[in-house]
């Protein structure tokens, strides 16, 4: 699976958890596992608590955050 193929994963809607990224239309925030991540569950808890997400979501919400964290700043001369 390519980055673009992991991507279509993520969703915005706005109709739909105002607007934040979420996996594949489901009321799951990008965010919320991130959350879950920097607290130290592992990617295999989260699959087993949550039974309706697949491991390539968990890729997918990381390429997101990653793509999202690299951008250039510019700096005022």
């Amino acid at each position: 699976m390519n980055t673009n193929q992991y991507l279509q994963r993520i969703t915005i809607n706005p109709q739909q958890c105002g607007g934040r990224p979420c996996i594949r239309g489901l009321r799951i925030r990008v965010k919320d596992i991130l959350e879950m991540l920097a607290a130290g569950v592992s990617s295999q808890e989260i699959l087993e608590d949550y039974p309706y997400l697949e491991t390539e979501d968990i890729t997918a919400v990381l390429i997101f955050a990653s793509i999202q964290m690299d951008h250039p700043i510019l700096k005022a001369a």
